[in-house]
Order: C-alpha cells, then structure tokens, then sequence
C-alpha cells in the first residue's frame, strides 16, 4: 500500500488527482440505485473517510466499465457518480461524474468520460432509459475523465463542445495525459484515441432542445484551465463541473488561481441553484458546495496570509490546521500539498 501512495504522490502534479450540521438539502429523486443529497450529508457525519485499499479498490458495478451506475437526480436529468479517489484499475479510471439530461429532442451529456470503452459503457446506459439520441456532449475542462472518450461520440454524431482554454490544454496536454491514463487503466483503455472537441466558446454558448435551456457558462478562473458550468435555469440545477467539490478535498494545482475561484464563486452563488450535481460526490445544494469549497479555500488562504503577515516560511505552511476537512477521501494525499500551493501563490500577490 506503501507503494501505491508514494506512487499516486508523484501523479499528482500531473493532474490525476484532483465536523458539521447536516444542510437542509432540496428532496431528489430516490429511486433504486440512488442516494439523496440529504443522506450524502448524513453519510459525511457517521462515515470515516475512504482509505487506503478502500478508497482506491473500490467499485459499486463490477458488471460495468463505470464505478457506478446512473441515477435520476430530478426528472429528465441523471448522472453516474464517479469514485472520489484518483484513477485506478478498478474504477476503470470513471472518478468523475458523468451526468445526462434527456429532452423530447436528444440528449445532451456533460463529460466524455477517460476512454472509449467508458464512453461506451456510459452510452448502453443511456439507451436502456432513453431512445433519444444523444446530440451534444459537454467538457467540463480539459482533464482526462472529461475528454478522452471524445472519439467515442463522436462516431455516436454527437458534437462535442468545450471552453477554448480546455481545447488548448487538450491539444498541449492530451497525448501525455492519455499515456498516464494508459497505465493506470490498461487494457481498459482499448480504442482511446485523443480527438480534439468540435465546439468551443469564449464566455457563454446557449443550447435549446427540446424545450429545455442550457447555459453553458465559463465564470472565471476556478479549478483548471476551461472549467465550465452547464446551468438548466429552468429546472434549477447547475452541473458545476470542478467549480464545485463536497465529497472529497479538492485538489490545488500549479494553474490553479484561489483568489479568481472566490471571484468566479461569487458569480456561481448569483445563480441560486436549487440542485448541484459536482464534478465529483453526490448530487447536493449550495450550502454544502460552499462549506467544502469556498469556505475551505478561504480557510488556507486566510491562514496563508497570517502567516506571511508575521514572517512564516514555507515549511509552517505545511502545519495548518485543516482538520476540519481531513475526513474528506484524499486529504491525506493533498492537504499538505494544497497548503503549500496556496502559500507559493500568495507570496507573489
């Protein structure tokens, strides 16, 4: 195990990774298969941590490529809750949400998934709860469990939208990122190729189909290069993409800007979504988003700026106390890290 941590430290600059009162929580649906935000919060208070062997060996669909499979969160509108853990064999690198939404004119889905035969497997989903086909298929960024099943739908004829910062970091980045997917996944990874998206936009792109409105927005600078939202105004729910993290500690990057995230965060809390599917974790609302993402990054970056103010060195930034979030799956691979990031970017600002 030893091994495996020391190995997953490495990856993580690479992009691999990314004690409160339960928040009143809008009802979902919570049909076979599902589980409500409302439990999701009760679970963060009674359940220890994922760790270890059973964070990274997990897999709730052993008879799928995805770790788990698509649950209705409201009507019309589903998502394959991904493992809040980095990529491993076993959840065939489906560590992300994959969500879909099914209009009386197709469907449009956000996220390609890692590989083709993710992709695949998500795509026979689909079918079994709809004959629509799926028309549009949206990158939340440029990582790799949102873009390297590209090609899959491509040859569906779906086209494959994304923000024009996503598009630069597939171009640069998508060839070393799908040979460390390569290794992970293995023969998992069968048929992925890397395929540029057919769309991309600037600030905002608006779809209509079939009677439902999504907004497609980039709000600033959040997580990686290209984060985008898609927000449904009409049903009240924001598919956030990594604007937005409660399940698992959020990973901090070299890219990564927290003082523009706050920014971007103040124009996401303006939309007053009802429901929050996240890039990763179940679906929930805006209380428990802010308390694991806003609320954490104005925590270190509150006593990052303490600490620079009376002299402190890089090495105290390591000390913080973030035990208020250490029972998040993947806290003991980044908090240190997250602090320390933190810290290099703010001795510049």
């Amino acid at each position: 195990m030893k091994k495996l941590l020391n190995g997953l430290l490495i990856l993580l600059p690479l992009g691999v990774l990314l004690a409160c009162e339960p928040a009143a929580v809008p009802e979902v649906n919570t049909a076979e298969n599902s589980t409500a935000p409302s439990q999701a919060s009760q679970q963060d208070q009674a359940t220890p941590a994922l760790s270890s062997e059973s964070l990274y060996d997990d897999d709730k669909a052993p008879g799928s490529m995805l770790y788990d499979l698509p649950r209705q969160v409201i009507d019309g509108v589903w998502s394959a809750i991904g493992a809040v853990a980095p990529t491993t064999y076993a959840n065939s690198g489906h560590n992300n949400n994959l969500s879909f939404v099914v209009t009386a004119e197709g469907v449009l889905v956000v996220n390609a998934g890692s590989s083709y035969l993710l992709a695949k497997a998500m795509h026979d989903e689909i079918k079994k709860r709809t004959d629509q086909p799926v028309r549009y298929v949206v990158l939340e960024n440029g990582q790799a469990h949102a873009m390297l099943g590209t090609s899959y739908w491509q040859e569906q004829g779906a086209i494959v939208i994304a923000h024009e910062d996503a598009a630069h970091e597939i171009q640069e980045n998508a060839f070393s990122i799908l040979d460390r997917v390569k290794r992970s996944i293995k023969d998992k990874a069968e048929g992925t190729v890397v395929s540029m998206p057919d769309e991309t936009f600037k600030d905002e792109k608006l779809i209509e189909m079939g009677g439902v409105r999504f907004e497609l927005r980039r709000l600033g600078p959040a997580h990686s290069p290209g984060d985008i939202l898609v927000w449904l105004p009409d049903k009240q729910l924001v598919i956030s993409g990594d604007m937005a993290f409660h399940q698992r500690m959020l990973p901090l990057f070299e890219h990564t800007d927290t003082a523009g995230w706050l920014g971007s965060w103040e124009k996401f809390a303006a939309l007053e979504a009802k429901y929050v599917i996240p890039g990763h974790g179940e679906p929930t609302n805006m209380t428990e988003v802010t308390r694991y993402t806003k609320d954490y990054l104005v925590h270190l970056r509150s006593k990052v700026a303490e600490l620079i103010e009376n002299g402190g060195t890089l090495q105290d930034a390591y000390k913080i106390d973030q035990s208020a979030y250490m029972h998040l799956p993947t806290a003991e691979l980044l908090a240190q890290r997250n602090a320390a990031q933190v810290f290099r970017a703010m001795e510049f600002e």
